[in-house]
């Protein structure tokens, strides 16, 4: 694995967030127009290079993210994260359901001032809305390096709907996806 960036022309941006398993939310991301690419990955730890095999441990410091290319002329920075906070629970600390540990938090690496003080004001969004009733431990921190996952990650939810885990966990938070942003999903071919 090497360290990557995948933004290509300067209209895209480039987000890393961390939701928990980052087959659940490469999945949800690939669906929203205005989104090039989605890389599973990992970041903010100590090791570098770490393997899926490390980072499961909690030892490396490392979250499950993903790398998200954009373009924000379709879909604002800010409609990102609203669409981040609405497929995972902001509100535990270090855990996403059944998946315990800090390879699990939830956090925002944010790429430029600007999107540090988008974060901080679509958090206060959520806040203010008590859309969960307890207060958002989501963390924000500067990117780091962003490292690839190992390819058998890429596309999980793509290539396993029908698995245990992606009919339990994944496939739950796509149908909320669709629901609630409708307007947002890729046009079908």
């Amino acid at each position: 694995m090497t360290e990557t960036t995948m933004a290509e022309t300067t209209r895209e941006e480039t987000a890393i967030l961390g939701g928990g398993c980052f087959w659940c939310t490469e999945a949800a991301f690939s669906e929203l127009q205005g989104v090039t690419a989605v890389q599973s990955g990992y970041a903010g730890g100590q090791v570098a290079n770490p393997s899926y095999k490390q980072v499961c441990t909690g030892a490396t410091g490392h979250a499950e993210v993903v790398q998200v290319i954009f373009d924000p002329a379709i879909l604002p920075f800010e409609d990102l994260l609203r669409v981040f906070f609405t497929i995972h629970d902001p509100t535990t600390l270090n855990r996403q359901g059944a998946d315990i540990g800090s390879q699990y938090r939830s956090v925002i690496f944010y790429q430029s001032p600007a999107q540090h003080a988008a974060a901080e004001k679509i958090i206060a969004e959520f806040e203010t809305a008590g859309a969960w009733g307890r207060k958002i431990v989501t963390e924000l921190s500067p990117a780091p390096v962003f490292y690839r996952a190992e390819p058998e990650h890429d596309q999980y939810f793509a290539r396993n709907p029908y698995s245990g885990y992606c009919n339990a966990v994944i496939t739950p938070k796509i149908t909320k996806l669709r629901k609630i942003f409708a307007a947002r999903l890729r046009k079908p071919a």
